[in-house]
């Protein structure tokens, strides 16, 4: 046997074998580990476990089933925050550090999200913020790991401006007393060109008995000329529209609010014909992702998808495509340069991570209610999409 014929025969037998080394590499390839910290329990509970499901579901989507993306299985460890700082806080750095986490998602609460900013900068490891809502998370807390697929206060407060500003309009607010209420209010006065708001009204966040508050917010309005309105912004625990049961109307006074979850939109069926704006309401969107959801969602639970479950699939989605960019990379600086400008599918149509502060532009919805005896809820009715460029979302980190 010659030379030739012993390289071209040692070829044939090491074939098997660097085939099989390759495939072995393959099937050893190191899981994606995703932690998302967020409200199991606490206040938010609600809201959090629909982001979990919604998570689940955005993965499955964007994986087409198959849970892995370039090869690579995606893992996700859940953190129960209960919806308390100090508790978020070390959940999110035993993520990075001990179960070696290639990125995090979360939380639920405005408070816990600002609590975990510094976590992700002192580890150098993304956090996607899903839902928490405060303007400061994205802006004056902002550090170059955060992103957010969640709507902020300013997209809530624009939006919801498009159906209240009007020359003649006397505004008082009703919010929780945190992050979430106070960003809120700021971002919604910010954005009034027309109408005045003549008094703010702050409550802890488990207030029960609105009377007190409601008295002063209706000693605010009623003696304004033109059109009186209470806006009220708020989430989880207690139901501030109860203060409709001390009759606003007497005063000429309306009620006007953002989109929330399901059940809590049982209450708007006493406010047919209430104007205001939301992130998402399941028969709005038009598009396959949405429409998948809403099917998936029937079959599995019996009922439609809510306001974080398309949260939650929304920020899965991000990370598949993120993971697409880097060919599976989870360094993270690959993971920036591929997320900043990037766009990518939602059940609420495309989003586009802005490459400034990181947070997602998206459409937001102008409705009105509708009534229907049918259903438990008020129906948010499609007055006008509200396109990312229709609004003019403030820019307010500190690169």
């Amino acid at each position: 046997m010659n030379c030739f014929s012993v390289l071209r025969h040692a070829g044939r037998l090491a074939m098997p074998l660097i085939a099989g080394a390759m495939l072995a590499g393959t099937a050893v390839a190191k899981d994606v580990t995703i932690a998302h910290v967020y409200s199991k329990t606490g206040p938010l509970e609600a809201y959090g476990k629909q982001t979990q499901t919604g998570l689940l579901l955005g993965f499955e989507y964007a994986t087409k089933g198959t849970m892995e993306v370039a090869g690579r299985k995606i893992v996700l460890i859940e953190k129960d925050d209960q919806g308390k700082p100090d508790v978020g806080k070390s959940l999110l750095q035993a993520a990075y550090g001990d179960d070696k986490a290639d990125l995090a998602i979360g939380p639920t609460s405005s408070g816990v999200a600002l609590a975990l900013l510094p976590v992700a900068e002192e580890y150098k490891k993304i956090l996607l913020v899903e839902p928490a809502v405060a303007d400061s998370i994205t802006g004056d807390k902002w550090n170059r790991y955060i992103f957010r697929t969640g709507r902020n206060s300013s997209q809530d407060a624009i939006s919801n401006a498009v159906a209240l500003d009007d020359e003649g309009t006397s505004i008082a607010t009703l919010a929780q007393d945190y992050a979430f209420g106070r960003d809120g209010v700021k971002a919604f006065k910010d954005a009034l060109k027309k109408a005045k708001v003549v008094h703010e009204e702050y409550l802890p966040a488990n207030t029960t008995d609105f009377t007190a508050g409601a008295q002063r917010l209706f000693d605010a309005l009623k003696d304004k000329p033109g059109r009186k309105v209470i806006w009220i912004i708020w989430a989880g625990a207690g139901n501030p529209f109860k203060i409709a049961d001390l009759d606003p109307k007497r005063y000429g006074i309306e009620i006007a609010t953002g989109g929330n979850i399901l059940p809590a939109m049982a209450a708007y069926k006493n406010f047919p014909g209430m104007e205001g704006a939301t992130y998402y309401y399941y028969d709005i969107p038009k598009n396959p992702v949405n429409d998948w959801l809403v099917k998936e969602h029937e079959k599995r639970f019996g009922s439609p998808p809510d306001f974080f479950t398309a949260g939650g699939m929304a920020a899965a989605m991000a990370v598949v495509e993120a993971l697409k960019k880097t060919n599976g990379d989870t360094k993270t600086e690959g993971l920036i340069k591929a997320m900043e400008g990037m766009s990518f599918d939602t059940p609420k149509g495309k989003m586009t991570f802005r490459k400034e502060d990181h947070q997602a532009m998206q459409s937001m919805y102008h409705f009105r209610i509708k009534v229907d005896p049918n259903v438990a809820w008020g129906i948010p009715e499609l007055v006008k999409e509200i396109k990312p460029e229709d609004m003019d979302v403030p820019i307010r980190n500190k690169r």
